[in-house]
This record gives C-alpha cells, structure tokens and sequence, in this order.
C-alpha cells in the first residue's frame, strides 16, 4: 500500500490491512494483548500476532488524536469491561464506529468493515498495555483523501 492509498469502498479499514498484517508465521503466531482507555474504564482484550507495522493515517480524526492502527478480526476482539462507558461518534460516510469512553474520552479502538464486508476491528496500538511502538514500521495512509 503506498502513502496514496485510498480507504476501502466501505470507507473504513485501509483497502489492504488485513492482507498487510503481520504474517502469521510460526515465528509470528498470535498473542493475547490487552488495552483499554486512560481512567481504566474501558478494558479489552484482542488476539492476533505481535505487529511489526502500524498505520498513521492522515484522516481529520487520526491525525488529531495521535492514532497508530492495528487491525484484526472482529472474531479476535472482546470487551472485557466498560460497554456502558462507550459513546460512539460517527463523521463523513458514517460507517466506522469511532467508540471513545464517556470518561476519560480517550478512543482505543474502533469498530468497522473489512473492504471483503466482514467485521474488523481497528485498535490505537498505543492503548495496548506494555506495547512499545517505537520500533514498529510506520505506514503512512492518506485518509483525508478518501
């Protein structure tokens, strides 16, 4: 995917995030990572191998709330706490739930469609707990394009 890569026809996900998600290889096989909000209201729990890159897209939200995406199945994501907490703000197409706590309005993931339809889940990699995303490989996506 290069900088100029447009959102699906959903417009949620990046056409080719789930295809660009880290290989799962044996040297790469799924984790259990958890996450959540800042006051800790929000809690989850998500399966899929460790990421080796994220997506900084440049979409009026992402780019003003600092986000480095990771995607996975919706299948692998379970809320482990705070479903009352969740508010959800929707802009342009209207089709990705962009879920914030209610609380601490900090907005550590996402939920949306796949460009194959399927339920995908996009997650701040930075709200994951003990998850340096120093050394992953950045991706630019140019979001406020789509």
């Amino acid at each position: 995917m290069s900088e100029s890569s447009t959102h699906s026809s959903t417009g949620d996900a990046p056409e080719n995030a789930p295809e660009n998600a880290p290989e799962n290889a044996p040297e790469n096989a799924p984790e259990r990572f958890q996450g959540g909000c800042h006051c800790g209201a929000v809690r989850y729990e998500i399966t899929m191998p460790r990421p080796a890159k994220a997506f900084d897209c440049n979409c009026s939200i992402c780019a003003s709330t600092g986000w480095l995406l990771g995607f996975a199945p919706a299948t692998q994501f379970r809320l482990l706490q705070g479903e009352e907490q969740l508010r959800d703000y929707q802009f342009n197409k209207r089709v990705i739930h962009h879920l914030f706590c209610g609380t601490c309005g900090i907005r550590s993931f996402a939920r949306g469609l796949g460009h194959d339809g399927s339920p995908w889940v996009s997650i701040n990699l930075r709200c994951l707990d003990d998850f340096d995303v120093s050394g992953l490989e950045i991706q630019r996506y140019d979001g406020a394009s789509a």
